[in-house]
């Protein structure tokens, strides 16, 4: 075995790698069943307290002792045992657990030295997708998952604040026992993805999670049951699902860490980061502090295309929502212009240039292509399709906005933008008189950005069209209490480029008491 593992029985547990096999076979378990049973191993037999394994399983978090029971019973499932018959883990009741004929567990885990401790973290997010383990026990299988793996990392190397390893350097992992640390080291990366392949008559199973290779932890985890159909059209839905939500995970975990910098080490692509939370509350005072930040790192690198794509965003927030000041609205439009000219194939600045030219520019043609761009690079593109369905929304192409909202909170059910989905599904179900799904829609929006004032605009004037006019002039109140210059002519300005589905929402608050 090597340093660091453990046995029990047929069992074989790597907590370096995170994973636990059985006669050489992964077994798949849950992170916080995974965490219990190596703080179980740890103990080398003896007892552990069910308050000793929330110290260690959620320090610091306040848990339900039936959490513990939930994961305890996830880990007898795994190891195939029974609580009336168990050959490893042993419950002493009223007290806590045990594991059993656990061997070599004093090298679980050692302290770490310079050729086991953590990987070094490289300066910029980077990540290698490794081959995906064949699980299935025909070995032909194989190619299914080399498959997802090439378009996965095809999808991701369209990030362009992201460093992908290259299929080549991260192939000679296949079929290895592999400890995630030493594959950071190895290939300078900071996030790995690992994934399983399992076929079973007519349906499949993949598994995918990312870990932060320098501390070994998983990061995310998925997992997709399918039925076989077109072998190709699978693999493009379950890569697009993949990339879909790895890219705003690992945007968040990297605004996490560059938030523990200091400020004097901050670099451009830090001082992004750093504005990135601001960009997203859409209101003028809650968006400004990212401003001096994207003005820093455009000091530092004049052509950065992704700062000026946030800065258009932020003076887009200024005007629509800060007075109108002709001045915001040439910003806005000036920085969407140096960003697509300093990066004409990332999606994210063309969909921050699209929302831009559509919003600002009242160039709906100019808008849509950029959108199409952005999404004919990356279809999975979480930012392009909802500030597309917002506009599509607006301009009466309902059937369209829907269809691309819905893919976005698909692909990223969590994504901190998804209030814009909601605001599109609101704004596109109004149009078309669907008024319980708007109101639906529009309430989610609120509840995502509760500060932020347009979802309860979509909200009052969905809560008209079905008759609770007390609780539409109520919605209308937080409007102007969120923004007191808020008045229909001032939103038309734009948002009005449809009269006819201007007109409807107009209609509408007006009954709801809003200033025209």
């Amino acid at each position: 075995m090597a340093a660091g593992e453990v046995s029990f029985g047929e069992f074989r547990l790597d907590p370096r790698a995170g994973r636990l096999l059985r006669n050489g076979r992964p077994l798949e378990l849950k992170s916080k069943a995974f965490d219990i049973l190596c703080v179980l191993a740890g103990a080398r037999g003896q007892l552990v307290t069910k308050d000793e394994l929330m110290a260690k399983v959620w320090p610091g978090v306040v848990v339900e002792e039936n959490n513990i029971q939930v994961h305890v019973s996830a880990l007898r499932k795994a190891l195939g045992e029974d609580r009336g018959s168990p050959v490893h883990l042993l419950t002493v009741a009223g007290r806590g657990y045990r594991l059993v004929g656990v061997e070599d567990a004093d090298a679980l885990p050692p302290e770490p030295d310079r050729a086991t401790g953590p990987a070094p973290v490289p300066e910029r997010a980077s990540i290698a997708v490794l081959p995906f383990l064949n699980l299935s026990d025909d070995p032909q299988q194989a190619y299914f998952g080399e498959g997802i793996v090439e378009d996965i990392i095809t999808g991701l190397s369209r990030v362009k604040w992201l460093a992908v390893i290259s299929r080549g350097s991260s192939q000679r992992y296949k079929g290895a026992d592999i400890d995630v640390r030493q594959v950071g080291r190895d290939l300078a990366v900071r996030y790995v993805l690992q994934g399983t392949v399992r076929r079973s008559a007519e349906r499949i199973r993949i598994t995918a999670q990312l870990v932060e290779a320098s501390s070994g932890v998983q990061a995310w985890a998925e997992r997709y049951d399918r039925v076989l159909g077109d072998i190709f059209e699978l693999q493009d839905e379950i890569s697009m699902s993949v990339i879909g939500a790895i890219e705003p995970g690992l945007r968040k975990i990297e605004v996490e860490r560059v938030r523990r910098k200091r400020p004097e080490a901050l670099d451009a692509y830090d001082l992004v980061l750093r504005a990135l939370p601001f960009m997203y509350k859409l209101m003028p005072a809650t968006s400004a502090p990212a401003i001096p930040l994207l003005q820093r790192a455009l000091a530092l690198e004049p052509g950065y295309a992704v700062a000026h794509a946030i800065l258009a965003w932020c003076f887009h927030v200024r005007f629509s929502r800060g007075g109108l000041h002709e001045e915001d609205r040439r910003a806005a439009i000036e920085h969407a212009r140096l960003a697509v000219s300093g990066a004409s194939d990332d999606p994210l600045v063309l969909a921050v240039a699209g929302l831009v030219t559509w919003f600002e520019g009242h160039d709906a043609p100019a808008a849509f292509d950029l959108f199409d761009r952005a999404l004919a690079l990356s279809n999975c593109n979480v930012l392009a399709l909802c500030t597309s369905a917002v506009a599509l929304a607006w301009s009466g192409q309902s059937e369209l906005a829907i269809q691309r909202a819905q893919r976005a909170l698909q692909l990223s059910p969590f994504d901190a933008l998804n209030y814009l989905s909601y605001q599109a599904l609101a704004g596109a179900n109004f149009h078309l008189a669907r008024y319980e799904l708007a109101c639906a829609a529009a309430q989610r929006a609120v509840e995502l950005n509760p500060q932020f004032s347009v979802p309860q605009a979509y909200l009052a004037a969905s809560l008209v069209a079905l008759g609770r006019d007390e609780e539409a002039r109520a919605a209308a109140r937080t409007i102007l209490e969120l923004d007191p210059g808020f008045t229909i002519g001032r939103f038309g300005v734009t948002v009005g480029l449809n009269p006819d589905v201007f007109g409807e929402f107009a209609q509408a608050w007006r009954r709801a008491g809003l200033p025209e």
